[in-house]
């Protein structure tokens, strides 16, 4: 089939996600391999998003390729009834990289339903049902996790389930309550006690928090914030879920972000790095009480292909190549190389307000005046330089749909330094563009 072809059926058949489909122009991708994705005019473009923030292990893996087609070749599909060395193995490789007693995992099919079940998992457990999320925050399109979503995207499927409180976010750069770290001594952690106690702990089952705002714009907390968030919630009998989805499997330089602050969540969910995106698999991880607890109970969660035999074959390869290839350290290395030439790039343009880093999930926000921290709006904008890095091979997404616009760098762990450099040597050209666009 040609290009042509598979554009054609792709507009007559495919209705994509978050889009004006009527104004799309899909390009055509033809190949990948390890950071580089290929279209079908035979341009490579240098992947440094990972496509959904997913391929950490970079595209085409020989290992899990290999792994897929020996568990088709032996099982392809089982109840989720029975016991299955696919799905049990996984559940064993798992145990030894989560951390604490977060040692039982049920298994789901992407990111959005793990988030769904675990807090069911956490209303069952206490008996409680209000769910503190925050504000800026992203858990997935299904309807419950839209809910919990804290960013605008939820107003449109909006009234959601009930019980879902949303609350502000620790943000440094654009503090909500204008102070200045480590003086203003974890102000928003202590809008979450405020918070918390207008709604009355014994209402609330849980507080769920991505341990670093991904798709808000990669917005590490301050040091001391999640021991805080952590402490409050067990002074109160409130669990903690850990939204580990898309910082999960090294992306932060540790195997999950919650262990850079030496916290271990109650219930902590997963996708995309735990198969690398090669086949859709998630999971809720469980901690010792709650799982010991719900045994006893009717689990009323269910999904047809939950722990499905080969997605869960890819899991166990990918683990395995995680290990074998070092990919954690390598994103702790390449991650200070990236910090470093962030920085770099923010003194050099004036568009850029500002710089933020940990491990190989980076961003770079873009200002329209840096003095009043006016945001240069995606709306007009994103197209553009989106437009300029694809021209120069540099596959890096600028969304729309954020009120602040950022330049999200978020590579496969695989990357080198040269490819790095190369990547980022291309964001700082376009941003001269993005500079023309300032006040300045």
């Amino acid at each position: 089939m040609d290009a042509d072809e598979i554009k054609r059926l792709d507009k007559k058949h495919v209705m994509h996600t978050w889009s004006v489909n009527a104004n799309l122009d899909p390009r055509v991708i033809v190949d990948a391999d390890g950071v580089y994705v290929f279209d079908s005019g035979g341009q490579r473009f240098l992947d440094f998003s990972s496509q959904v923030k997913c391929v950490n292990v970079g595209h085409k893996n020989s290992k899990i390729i290999k792994a897929i087609q020996e568990q088709v070749e032996k099982i392809c599909y089982l109840s989720t009834g029975f016991a299955y060395e696919s799905r049990s193995q996984l559940g064993k490789s798992l145990s030894e990289v989560t951390p604490g007693d977060l040692n039982k995992f049920f298994f789901t099919l992407g990111g959005a339903d793990a988030n769904e079940n675990a807090i069911k998992f956490a209303k069952f457990y206490t008996k409680k049902q209000k769910i503190l999320s925050l504000y800026r925050s992203y858990h997935g399109a299904t309807y419950g996790a839209l809910t919990l979503t804290g960013d605008r995207r939820r107003t449109w499927a909006e009234p959601g389930i009930p019980g879902v409180v949303h609350a502000l976010n620790p943000f440094c750069y654009r503090c909500s309550f204008g102070r200045t770290y480590p003086e203003c001594d974890l102000q928003c952690a202590k809008h979450i006690e405020e918070v918390v106690a207008f709604e009355d702990p014994e209402t609330i089952a849980a507080v769920i928090i991505e341990p670093v705002i991904g798709a808000g714009g990669i917005i590490p907390p301050p040091d001391g914030y999640m021991q805080r968030l952590r402490k409050i919630c067990t002074q109160n009998n409130i669990l903690l879920i850990a939204d580990e989805i898309m910082v999960g499997f090294g992306r932060t330089g540790r195997w999950f972000a919650m262990q850079h602050w030496d916290v271990v969540p109650d219930l902590m969910t997963m996708a995309k790095g735990l198969t690398s995106a090669y086949l859709p698999l998630g999971a809720v991880a469980i901690s010792e009480k709650i799982s010991k607890a719900l045994d006893q109970e009717m689990v009323y969660c269910g999904l047809t292909y939950s722990g499905h035999p080969v997605s869960c074959a890819a899991a166990i390869a990918t683990l395995e190549v995680y290990k074998e290839q070092n990919l954690i350290e390598n994103a702790r290395v390449m991650g200070k190389i990236l910090k470093t030439e962030l920085e770099k790039i923010k003194n050099r343009h004036t568009c850029v307000g500002d710089a933020r880093s940990i491990g190989l999930f980076g961003a770079l926000e873009l200002v329209k005046n840096r003095g009043t921290k006016e945001s240069m709006n995606p709306k007009k904008h994103a197209k553009e330089i989106n437009k300029r890095f694809m021209a120069k091979g540099l596959y890096c997404p600028v969304g729309p749909m954020q009120p602040i616009m950022c330049v999200e760098i978020v590579p496969p762990l695989t990357i080198n330094e040269a490819q790095l450099r190369e990547g980022l040597e291309i964001i700082d050209d376009v941003l001269g563009y993005a500079d023309t666009l300032t006040d300045s």
